[in-house]
């Protein structure tokens, strides 16, 4: 047995990289955050890309007006930063 995302997502809709974040982006979104991303210190450019990566996956999730209805109406299930932490180490993701 086991454990399956609550939420799947094709890995692939938005690619890891500046080109597939900036492609799943509208154009304003998109010069943010080119502008961001153009301001960030090296060091900083990492956190920046994945920040964006996942706006960028709610932007092109094909449930997003569902989740922010949700959302808005409070039935969105939720979960303990703790526990969404412990899920990534678990999974071998990095925690910042």
């Amino acid at each position: 047995m086991s454990a399956q995302p609550v939420h799947s997502h094709e890995p692939d809709r938005v690619p890891r990289n500046a080109d597939g974040i900036a492609a799943a982006l509208d154009g304003g979104r998109r010069m943010d955050f080119y502008r961001e991303l153009l301001a960030a210190a090296p060091e900083d450019a990492g956190a920046v890309l994945r920040r964006w990566w996942c706006e960028a996956m709610l932007d092109t999730d094909p449930e997003g007006d569902r989740l922010t209805e949700a959302a808005l109406n409070g039935t969105l299930p939720t979960t303990t930063v703790t526990a969404a932490v412990e899920r990534r180490r678990a999974a071998g993701r990095p925690v910042e």
